[in-house]
C-alpha cells in the first residue's frame, strides 16, 4: 500500500489530495478554506484536511510530491530575460527576488511548511517533483474510463511547455510533443479576457460566456476573426501556434498585451473592470473563442494522428472552455472524451500523486470502461448535524429539521416550482472549479426570470452571465443534443429544436439586453444566446441526495432539470462549511437554505446587519 500526497501551490489555485494505494481519498483546494479565492498559498488547510480525513500521518506517506519542478522554471525565467533584453528589465527587478526567496528554495519551504502541519521526521519524507505538464496529463489519464488513450494539455504555461500531447496506455504516460512559451493558447486566451475587462487566470469563464452575444454573421466579427489570425496568432495544421510578440507584454513586462497596439489594431481601447460591454466588445469575444476552437481541433486532430487513440483525455486550464469541448466531442475525432474536472492547477496536485503511484512506484492500473475514478469529484469535507447545529446558533438562526429525505425533496421541490431560490448544501464538498450538487444555489429551468434574479439578486455579477443545467441522466436527450454524459460540467451542448422559441429575424441586431431577456425556449434560464447549455448530467450512483431533489422536482412538474449555480456570491469561493453556508444565504437574496436536513426559510431569520460587507471582504472576479 502506497500513500501518496500531492500539492499544488505558489501560483493559483493551490490544492492538496491524497491517494491510498491508488484511489482518491480526499482532495480540495485551499480557497475554499481561507475564504481567498485563486489562492497560491501553500495549501495547508487542504493537506490537514486530506491527512485527517484519511487517518495518515505525514510519517507514514511514501512521497509527498509538487506538481511541477521550480528550477526549470527558473531556466525559462532567466532565458526569457536573456532572449527579450534590454526589454522586461523592470519584471526581471520585480521577479527575481521573489524567486530568490521562494521558489530557489523551493523543496526548503515546503519541508517547513509541512512541519508547521505536524512533527515528522525529514530524513524518511521522499519528495518529488514532476513536470508540470506530465502532472496535468496524469490528472486527466488516470482517473479516466479507459486503459489507453491520447492526452491533450492546454494551459498558460508550465516550466516550458504550454500544450502537450501524450499517449497514456496501462499505469504509463508517454510524452510525444509539446509546444513552448512564450506561444501559450492558454495566455492568447488571457490577453483577450484581460483586454475584454476581466482578470487573468479568473475571468477567462465570463469571456466564454460573452462570446455567444457576439453577431456571427456581421462584418465587424469577420473583420476581428482575420486581423487575430494576421496580426496576433498564426496557427499551424498541427495546432501550433506562434504569438507575435511585438502584440504582447506578458514575456518581458507586467501587464498581458501592448495596449497601444491593440487599441490601433481593433479599433477601442482596452476595457476597464465594470465598464459598460457593447457589441464590438462581444464580438471580438465571439472572434477569440472561435479562434481558440479552432486551435483545439487541429491539436486534437493532430494527437489523434500520432496516437491511433480511441478516446482522449483533457486538462490543463483550457479544457475548462467547456464551448471548445462541446465541439470538439460533436467533430467524433475520438469515440469519447475524458476532462479532468479540476482541470486547472489545482488538479496538477492530484495528477502529481498519480504519475508518482503510478510510473515512479510502478503500480498496476485497470480501467473500468463504464465509469471514472473521480467518484463524481465529490472529494472534499463533509459536515455532519452536530456541525451545522453548532454554525446556526453561532447566528442565532432560525431552522428546522426535517427528518425523511422524501419529504425534505418533495418540500424544496414545490419551493423551486414557486419559483423559489434555494441554497442546496449536502455531502462532501467538490473538488475543481465547478459545483455539481452539493454547494450549489438551485432555481427553475423554465422560469423566465430566473436568470436576471440570480445574477443580480443572489450572486452580484454581470447580468450577462450564463447559468448552468443539472438534468437527470436518464432525461438528458430530452432537452439537449447530447449523446454522452457530463457529469462535470464541461460540455456545451445545443437545447433540441423541440423545445426552442423562434426567434425575430433582426434577433443578432438587437443589443446585448434585448437578446438576453428575449424568450428562446421553454427552459428559458440555462439556454444560451446561440441555444447552447453548459451541461451536468446527475448520476444517482455518485450523488444520491441531488439526483433525487431533481427527480422529486421531475414528478411534481415534468421536467428533471433545475437550474445550479455555485454556492457564493461574486469574488466569493464556493463555500466549503456550514456557517460559509449560512453567512452567504445572509448576504443575498436567497429564499431558503438547506444544510443536511435542515431548511431555513429567509423570512425568518434574525437581521443580518452586515449583509453588504462582503463587497468589501471578496475582491471582485
Amino acid at each position: 500500500m502506497k500513500n501518496i500526497l500531492g500539492l499544488s501551490a505558489f501560483y493559483h489555485d493551490s490544492a492538496a489530495a491524497l491517494l491510498i494505494d491508488g484511489k482518491i481519498i480526499a482532495a480540495a483546494q485551499e480557497e475554499r478554506f481561507t475564504r481567498k479565492k485563486h489562492t497560491s498559498d501553500f495549501p495547508e488547510n487542504a493537506v490537514k484536511y486530506c491527512l485527517e480525513y484519511s487517518g495518515c500521518s505525514i510519517d507514514e506517506l511514501d512521497a509527498v510530491v509538487f506538481y511541477e519542478k521550480p528550477l526549470m522554471k527558473f531556466d525559462r525565467l532567466l532565458e526569457t530575460y536573456y532572449a527579450f533584453a534590454p526589454k522586461g528589465l523592470l519584471q526581471f527587478l520585480t521577479a527575481i527576488p521573489i524567486w530568490l526567496k521562494e521558489k530557489m528554495f523551493l523543496k526548503k519551504i515546503l519541508y517547513e511548511r509541512l512541519a508547521q502541519i505536524e512533527k515528522y521526521d525529514k530524513k524518511k519524507l521522499n519528495l518529488l517533483f514532476p513536470e508540470h505538464h506530465l502532472s496535468h496529463a496524469a490528472s486527466a489519464f488516470y482517473p479516466s474510463p479507459y486503459q489507453e488513450a491520447a492526452i491533450l494539455t492546454i494551459d498558460a504555461v508550465g516550466e516550458w511547455a504550454t500544450a502537450s500531447i501524450c499517449y497514456g496506455k496501462d499505469n504509463q504516460i508517454t510524452m510525444l510533443k509539446e509546444m513552448r512559451f512564450p506561444h501559450s493558447v492558454g495566455l492568447l486566451y488571457s490577453a483577450f479576457t484581460y483586454y475584454l475587462g476581466f482578470r487573468v487566470n479568473s475571468g477567462e469563464y465570463k469571456l466564454m460566456g460573452l462570446a455567444p452575444y457576439g453577431n456571427p454573421d456581421a462584418k465587424q466579427t469577420n473583420e476581428f476573426i482575420s486581423l487575430i489570425r494576421e496580426y496576433i496568432v498564426s496557427v499551424k495544421d498541427d495546432g501550433s501556434i506562434w504569438l507575435n510578440q511585438d502584440y504582447f507584454n506578458y514575456a518581458t513586462g507586467l501587464t498581458m498585451v501592448n495596449d497601444k497596439k491593440w487599441e490601433k489594431l481593433f479599433g477601442f481601447p482596452a476595457i476597464k473592470s465594470g465598464s459598460k460591454i457593447e457589441q464590438k466588445h462581444c464580438n471580438l469575444a465571439y472572434a477569440i473563442q472561435k479562434v481558440t476552437e479552432e486551435i483545439v481541433l487541429k491539436m486534437a486532430n493532430e494527437a489523434k494522428n500520432i496516437t491511433g487513440a480511441d478516446y482522449l483525455c483533457l486538462a490543463g486550464g483550457v479544457a475548462l472552455n467547456c464551448v471548445a469541448n462541446g465541439k470538439l466531442l460533436k467533430e467524433n475525432i475520438f469515440k469519447d472524451i475524458f476532462i479532468q474536472p479540476a482541470a486547472g492547477d489545482a488538479g496538477g496536485a492530484l495528477g502529481a500523486a498519480q504519475i508518482v503511484y503510478y510510473m515512479y512506484y510502478n503500480q498496476k492500473r485497470t480501467a473500468t470502461i463504464s465509469c471514472d475514478a473521480m467518484q463524481g469529484s465529490y472529494l472534499g469535507p463533509y459536515f455532519s448535524d452536530k456541525e451545522a447545529i453548532l454554525a446556526f446558533k453561532k447566528h442565532k438562526a432560525i431552522y428546522s429539521k426535517i427528518d425523511n429525505f422524501d419529504d425534505l425533496c418533495s418540500e424544496v421541490a414545490d419551493l423551486l416550482d414557486s419559483g423559489n431560490v434555494v441554497g442546496w448544501f449536502q455531502g462532501r464538498m467538490e473538488y475543481g472549479p465547478r459545483a455539481l450538487g452539493n454547494r450549489s444555489i438551485l432555481g427553475d429551468a423554465r422560469n423566465v426570470e430566473m436568470q436576471k434574479k440570480l445574477n443580480l439578486k443572489i450572486k452580484y455579477r454581470e447580468g450577462f452571465r450564463p447559468f448552468a443545467p443539472s438534468v437527470l441522466i436518464e432525461s438528458s436527450k430530452d432537452y439537449f443534443d447530447l449523446p454522452v454524459a457530463s457529469p462535470y460540467m464541461l460540455l456545451i451542448a445545443d437545447v433540441n429544436e423541440k423545445r426552442r422559441k423562434k426567434l425575430p429575424d433582426n434577433y443578432h441586431e438587437l443589443d446585448l439586453w434585448e437578446k438576453l431577456y428575449h424568450q428562446r425556449s421553454d427552459i428559458q434560464a440555462i439556454t444560451h444566446l446561440d441555444f447552447s447549455a453548459r451541461i451536468q448530467t446527475v448520476h444517482k450512483e455518485t450523488n444520491p441526495r441531488y439526483w433525487q431533489l431533481i427527480n422529486a422536482f421531475k414528478e411534481k412538474t415534468g421536467y428533471g432539470i433545475v437550474v445550479n449555480t455555485s454556492f457564493n456570491v461574486r469574488g466569493e469561493p464556493i463555500v466549503c462549511t456550514p456557517e460559509d453556508a449560512y453567512k452567504c444565504f445572509m448576504r443575498t437574496e436567497m429564499d431558503y437554505l438547506v444544510v443536511n436536513n435542515f431548511l431555513l426559510k429567509k423570512t425568518e431569520q434574525p437581521d443580518w446587519e452586515n449583509r453588504e460587507r462582503w463587497m468589501e471582504k471578496f475582491k471582485l472576479d
